[in-house]
């Protein structure tokens, strides 16, 4: 509510100097102190009375609030409005498809390396057990900016020219592939080791073993940590602008540059980032909740 007030005072030309009074330093102690105890006492009341609703309206109102301040935030760098919207088409019918496309084939082929990477991590085989750890230990420790870099320019020189999508592709999966196999790998020894000795005391071929047995049981612990990991490769996939792909960033650059309006398009380009992430938030708690052995309606 408080929030809410201070954006509408802004939205109607209203001066709240107080608050600006509150924060500088060349202000007399007393006043500051004044303004210091107004703000202390609205953010109480307002604590207060959103602590008397329900839990998931206190949520909805809490989310409101601080989207309201940031509103807030980003109306004092005096943007131009105007421009961001006649910008907005073309930073989502281009920009933010294929920053999707990017990253939604780099999101498939990183979790068939993860789970792949897990099963020969934990191989009895010596040689294919050092491979895989030879694996996450490079592409973890080489940050992903220099990936993209030693795959787009590297390989030519080997004789393999290859596209910017691909090589933006190819390096997004290889670095959180090798991040993900260490979650993969992880919830699979966190099944006991009973459960593998007695599957494998049945009869079943270790295919089994891992389809029926381990994984089923694997995969609820992993969802949320993997999910974290696709949000941040959505992000992280702005990194392949460098090598000149038409994404959100790229785009952002390019088109602010024109005119000198870096700010608006670096803004804009944050919010559609926000919105896809909330999508993919939206979509791990679905997943979640679909493989949750503790589901709300289990009896």
């Amino acid at each position: 509510m408080f929030a809410l007030t201070l954006l509408a005072m802004k939205l109607l030309g209203i001066d709240y100097d107080f608050m600006r009074r509150a924060l500088e330093l060349d202000t007399s102690p007393t006043t500051q102190a004044g303004s210091t105890l107004t703000l202390l006492g609205l953010f109480a009341a307002n604590a207060y009375i959103v602590s008397l609703l329900p839990r998931t309206t206190q949520m909805v109102i809490v989310w409101i609030e601080l989207l309201a301040l940031v509103v807030l935030f980003f109306m004092n760098f005096n943007l131009s409005l105007t421009f961001m919207i006649s910008k907005l088409p073309v930073m989502l019918m281009r920009g933010a498809l294929t920053t999707l496309g990017i990253s939604l084939l780099s999101i498939t082929i990183a979790s068939m390396i993860a789970f792949l990477g897990a099963i020969a991590k934990l191989s009895q085989n010596g040689m294919i057990s050092g491979a895989a750890t030879f694996y996450t230990s490079l592409f973890r420790g080489v940050p992903l900016l220099m990936q993209i870099y030693m795959i787009y320019m590297g390989l030519p020189q080997l004789g393999y020219v290859i596209d910017a999508v691909p090589a933006g592709i190819a390096a997004l999966s290889l670095c959180y592939g090798a991040y993900m196999t260490e979650i993969v790998r992880a919830g699979m020894q966190s099944i006991s080791r009973g459960q593998w000795e007695a599957a494998r005391s049945l009869g079943l071929s270790p295919f089994s073993v891992l389809s029926k047995v381990i994984l089923p049981q694997a995969i609820p612990l992993v969802i949320p940590p993997i999910g974290n990991q696709y949000i941040s490769m959505l992000k992280d996939s702005s990194l392949v602008s460098v090598i000149g792909i038409w994404e959100l960033m790229y785009l952002s650059r390019n088109l602010g540059s024109k005119t000198f309006q870096h700010l608006e398009m670096l803004v804009l380009a944050a919010l559609i980032y926000w919105f896809m992430s909330i999508i993919l938030e939206f979509a791990q708690r679905k997943l979640e909740l679909k493989f949750s052995p503790h589901k709300p309606n289990a009896k």
